[in-house]
């Protein structure tokens, strides 16, 4: 990524999500090689989420719990939405995916719900 952001644990949550929809599954090294950091990191990280009741550690593999996956859930939306309203009105793929991973931590869910709203009005194919 051309800039440096800090990873949340709604990334984390998210990437949990991608990785079992992908994969069937979710391990630590998966998140790691999503996000570019160690396996270390990863795991303080998940220690820290499972202590909150995002997670679910079992043996080998990472579990969103019901709270955890409506939380991923909301973030996807939210990421996949921008990044397709900018490539619509012409960013850049990249650009539109690192600035889609800034706004989406960055607005309340009234203001993207309005945003979709509006857009959907606009624009059926966004």
């Amino acid at each position: 990524m051309g800039r440096t952001m800090k990873i949340s644990k709604e990334d984390y949550l998210e990437t949990i999500l991608v990785c079992t929809n992908k994969l069937g599954a979710c391990r630590v090294t998966d998140i790691a090689a999503h996000l570019g950091h160690s396996k270390a990191s990863v795991s303080v990280a998940l220690s820290k989420l499972e202590n909150e009741g995002l997670i679910i550690k079992d043996d080998w593999r990472i579990l969103l719990s019901d709270s955890g996956k409506i939380s991923a859930e909301k973030i996807l939306e939210r990421h996949m939405f921008f990044i397709k309203w900018f490539e619509h009105i012409g960013i850049d793929k990249e650009t539109a995916k690192e600035d889609a991973c800034l706004i989406e931590h960055a607005i309340s869910d009234t203001t993207f719900e309005k945003i979709k709203s509006h857009l959907s009005m606009l624009d059926k194919d966004i």
